[in-house]
Formats: structure tokens, sequence, C-alpha cells
């Protein structure tokens, strides 16, 4: 007989299931408000792409000149540009060309301030600065207002006067010196203390013109006499060129000969003479010049934002730059002193301040 499983126990009922207890949750504030929140981020959504477009231009591509606020609403989209013109004016293609070119990309843009302190300096670089300011003005439709700092003398003043035939756009503060019309070919003749060491020139050239300007070379009365007269003939013809430029400034010298004769000896002027002589407009701080481009932009300076440049440098690059290159003068930097060494025309007020120029400015 085959064995039968034992009987399962009995356990009795199984148990009841625990109670459960529910807690009823209070209603969200977002399902009670939720549609108030939405049209709220929507607004914040809004003006927030609306603080975006306004400031966007803040934000520059890397190597461009970085956009600051410098006066007027902090708000407006439409901007006054100040374009900065400092030291000696050597480069065609440094600081002031950069500026230029990001003003020529910025459509809200809608006047100029050149704010200008500087002695001059070559004859070409014044020269192309000049024409490009001028250029960029008129493509862009921009009013042209110049505001003077210290000084803004010889090709300081040569590129004021892209202003052109606008009245009342030349400002001079109360203690700047401008002026300084006229061409300088820097030239020394070290032959005599060369000699007295007994170093002679001794080079080779095609002709006797290619060593025109040397300052090592020796020269008799009459090869030093044909020599000016070739210098001068230069200076003259660039001469004859910034005249025309102030001219074109200046109508008014026009037809005043007698005028415009005395303020075209290369004098430097103060602020009170350039004024009492038609060389400036007004005497004047920058905020003036700022109003008076406003003005001419047939706009409220409540809804412009003025704004200046700054040299793209980042705090590391500026600590590397002042460890590693200390700030060098053309007396200390050979190919300064050859570049100095060589004839060159200035539109400078003086020829030293370029000796001691950063050559890399």
């Amino acid at each position: 007989m085959p064995d039968t499983p034992p009987p399962a126990p009995n356990y009795g009922p199984p148990p009841p299931p625990p109670p459960q207890i529910i807690v009823q949750q209070p209603p969200s504030a977002f399902g009670r408000y939720g549609k108030f929140l939405l049209v709220l981020l929507g607004l914040a959504v809004m003006s927030l792409i609306g603080l975006t477009a306004s400031y966007q231009s803040y934000f520059s591509q890397p190597g461009e000149p970085q956009e600051k606020y410098h006066s007027l609403s902090k708000t407006a989209d439409k901007k006054i540009a100040i374009v900065d013109i400092s030291g000696t004016i050597m480069d065609t293609d440094g600081f002031v060309k950069h500026q230029l070119d990001r003003v020529k990309k910025d459509d809200d843009v809608v006047a100029l301030v050149l704010r200008i302190d500087s002695p001059g300096g070559t004859v070409t670089a014044s020269d192309y600065l000049y024409h490009h300011v001028k250029e960029l003005a008129e493509e862009r439709k921009l009013p042209l207002v110049v505001s003077m700092g210290s000084i803004c003398a010889s090709g300081g003043y040569y590129i004021a006067m892209a202003v052109g035939e606008e009245e009342n756009v030349v400002f001079a503060e109360p203690t700047t010196w401008t002026g300084s019309i006229g061409v300088v070919i820097p030239h020394y003749d070290l032959s005599g203390m060369l000699a007295s060491f007994h170093v002679k020139d001794d080079s080779i050239a095609s002709d006797k013109y290619k060593l025109m300007g040397s300052p090592t070379r020796q020269l008799n009365d009459e090869e030093r006499a044909e020599e000016r007269k070739l210098f001068q003939d230069l200076v003259d013809s660039s001469f004859g060129r910034f005249k025309e430029i102030v001219l074109g400034g200046r109508p008014k010298y026009q037809q005043d000969q007698a005028a415009f004769d005395k303020v075209t000896t290369g004098q430097i002027f103060t602020a009170s003479q350039a004024l009492e002589l038609g060389l400036v407009d007004q005497i004047g701080f920058v905020e003036e010049a700022i109003v008076r481009a406003a003005e001419l932009a047939k706009q409220s300076p409540d809804d412009l934002r003025c704004i200046k440049y700054q040299e793209p440098t980042s705090p590391l690059d500026a600590l590397l730059s002042v460890k590693a290159n200390p700030p060098q003068t053309a007396l200390g930097n050979l190919p300064a002193l050859l570049d100095l060494s060589a004839p060159r025309a200035y539109y400078l007020w003086n020829w030293f301040p370029a000796l001691l120029e950063n050559a890399a400015r």
C-alpha cells in the first residue's frame, strides 16, 4: 500500500489585508497658477531676447575690438561710436583701422565721434586713416564729429578734416593744442662725428641718389644743395596735399587766402587761438561732441547708447606681455632705429615723439 502524504496543517482563515492610509496632497502651485506662470515665462523669454539683441555687439569675435559702454542710454539699440586715435600715427593697419572696420559692420551705429589725441605721424599713415574715416562716413551716411584731446596736431589735424564741409563739428578742449599744419623730413649729418673716429661711409650703390638722406655720407656743398632741393620738392608735394585736405574740411579759407596762409605755417595753436582762426568750431569736451553727433543723426540722446572700443587683451595675455615683453622704445629696438634712419616724411608736430613711441603701435 503506497504511502499517503500527511495532511496539510490548518492555520485557520488568512489574516485581513493591512489598512491603507491615503494622504491627499494639496494642489500644487503650478496646477493652481499654471497659466499665470506660463505667461510670465513667455514674457521673460521675450525680454531676454530683446536684451540679447540690444547687447549682442558686446560679445565680439576673437581678435576684434571690444565694445564698451561710454555714456547716454544703457539699453538703447542705436549707437554713437567713439573711435579713438591716440599717440603717434605710424600704422596703417592697427587699432584705429580695426575700430573703423568694427563700425562698418555694425548697422546700429548712427553717428561717429573721432576722439583724437595725437601729435601726428607719417604722411602715409595719416592719409590712409583720413581716407578710411571719410569713406566710412560717406558709405554709411554717418554724421562725423571730432573731439580733440590734449593735442591734435599735424597728422592728427589732417585726419580731423574728414568732417568735410559740415558746420559746427570740430570740438577742442580748453587746453587742447592743435594746428602744426606742415611737413618735415628729419635728417641728421653724422659724418663729422664718424670722421673724428676715423670711420668712413664706404657704401656701394647703383647711383648717388640711392644714398640720398644717408646720415653718414660726406657731401660737398654742391651735392648737399642738390640733395636738399630734392627733399624740399618731396616736402612741398606732401604739403600741397595737406593744404588741399584742410581746404576740404575748412572751406571758408577758400575765400580768405591771408587767413589760410596764417594757419599753414606749421605753428601750434592753443584752443582759443584755433577757435579765433577758424581751425576749430567750438571749445567743448567729448560730451558736447556726442550731443552734436546725436543732433546730426536726428536722434534724441536719450534714445542712443554711446560706446567706445578697447583692444582685445585677456588677463593672461596682459600678464605674460608685461613679464615677457616689457615696453620698448625705438631707442632700444634695432629694427625701429634702422627704420628711423631712413628718410621719411611726417605730418608731425615734433619728430621726437616718434623716437619714443613703441614700435609696435
